[in-house]
């Protein structure tokens, strides 16, 4: 699989870090001394924990080279290391995820695995995109399933969620105690393509990553033909994204 691409990534690092900020800011009564930052990408997110628990030993961890590498250049004063949430050793007393365990599998034996890195009383905090109904993410599973494009022989990594009553159960068993939410963020972009840009480096990267360079152009414009009909700009020529996020905090 390709590897991330940290400044198509960062094309709306406002909107994508707006998430870490909430998440942070929920745990901010907390005093933990050290916290792993799990998926930290380009080091945004973990910056917003420096932010706001200053005197803690922060480490930010990802499995993609290209984002360790544009973390540690944009945030030399934090420390960043190629590694995954499966491969974590030691004990936390937070662990943070902003958008990043959806793309790992098996969520009923990753979670109690990350609770088990808890001290006590440490906390979990993550947040995940649960936005599969947004017409943008259907078009997309609509074009991808055509037979024209193959992919069905191709293997993609995972990219999905439970639903949030099984994050409940999960949570149930492994947690002392536990909180649940959603948000809903409505995202104004200057027009229809800046749709496509917002997903190329997320949902439409594996898909993007076994087409040639003709074929990539074909398929994107095949689901931004479909993005216009679905889509109607507002009065300002702007066009609305709906993005809902699940997120919890658990408590060992």
């Amino acid at each position: 699989m390709a590897d991330w691409n940290p400044e198509k990534y960062l094309l709306f690092k406002k909107q994508r870090t707006q998430p870490a900020i909430d998440l942070a800011n929920r745990v901010r009564g907390c005093t933990p001394k050290k916290i792993v930052d799990i998926g930290c990408g380009p080091g945004n997110s973990t910056a917003v924990l420096r932010e706001v628990f200053p005197e803690a030993e922060i480490r930010g961890i990802d499995s993609s080279a290209s984002m360790i590498e544009r973390a540690r250049a944009k945030h030399g004063d934090l420390d960043f290391s190629l590694c995954s949430a499966e491969e974590l050793d030691g004990t936390y007393d937070l662990l943070f995820s902003n958008a990043c365990l959806q793309w790992i599998p098996n969520h009923g034996m990753l979670i109690p695995h990350l609770m088990e890195k808890l001290t006590d009383g440490g906390a979990l905090a993550v947040q995940m995109p649960m936005n599969r109904e947004e017409p943008l993410y259907q078009i997309i599973r609509t074009v991808a399933a055509e037979s024209k494009w193959d992919f069905q022989k191709v293997c993609f990594e995972t990219n999905d969620t439970l639903a949030p009553e099984e994050y409940f159960d999960i949570l149930s068993g492994c947690s002392g105690s536990f909180e649940q939410w959603e948000t809903v963020y409505y995202h104004a972009l200057p027009s229809h393509e800046h749709l496509i840009d917002w997903v190329r480096e997320t949902r439409l990267r594996p898909y993007l990553a076994v087409l040639d360079d003709g074929q990539k152009q074909l398929f994107e414009g095949e689901i931004l033909a479909r993005v216009k009909a679905a889509y109607r700009p507002t009065a300002s020529g702007e066009v609305i994204l709906k993005f809902r996020r699940f997120f919890f905090v658990a408590c060992r």
